[in-house]
């Protein structure tokens, strides 16, 4: 890992979160990633990295007991579009996050996992509902995915009444 990185726990989920060297802002990486990549500049404790196949069938179950549609975000860190929007996403991660779990998940990293959702551009924006898709956006277009995000945390709330 090295000293440039400075870990400190996460609370719900098995993650870190270190101060990236490279970015300057904080990254949250799953436990065992070593923190040596990311996917871009994610600066909220409500998105979560996965790094693994387990992790990602962890989060989903999660996602399901807790009631919550999950909204992954597959990124390539070499592109452009998918740094840009990541403010947008880390900020509604940020307002949602009572009702949605924010994931990114690397396709170059986790190429078979975003080969089996057919993620062949980034960013592609998949909002899953106990494992389902129920929406999917690609690109990186922040008015739409802030519709989409806020259709699915109306859908949320509408099932918990």
């Amino acid at each position: 890992m090295g000293s440039f990185y400075s870990k400190l726990p996460s609370s719900k989920f098995p993650s870190f979160k270190f101060a990236c060297p490279s970015c300057f802002l904080c990254c949250t990486v799953s436990e065992g990633d070593g923190g040596e990549s990311h996917p871009g500049e994610v600066s909220s404790k409500n998105v979560h990295h996965v790094t693994s196949m387990q992790i990602w069938e962890t989060m989903l179950a999660q996602a399901s007991t807790d009631g919550k549609i999950v909204v992954a975000n597959f990124v390539a860190s070499w592109s452009l579009p998918c740094k840009e929007i990541m403010p947008s996403y880390c900020h509604l991660a940020d307002t949602y996050s009572s009702s949605l779990l924010f994931l990114t998940v690397d396709a170059d990293q986790l190429a078979e996992l975003s080969t089996s959702w057919s993620a062949n551009a980034t960013p592609t924006f998949y909002f899953l509902k106990e494992g389902n898709q129920v929406e999917k956006l690609v690109g990186a277009d922040k008015v739409e995915l802030k519709k989409k995000t806020a259709f699915a945390a109306d859908l949320v709330t509408k099932s918990r009444k």
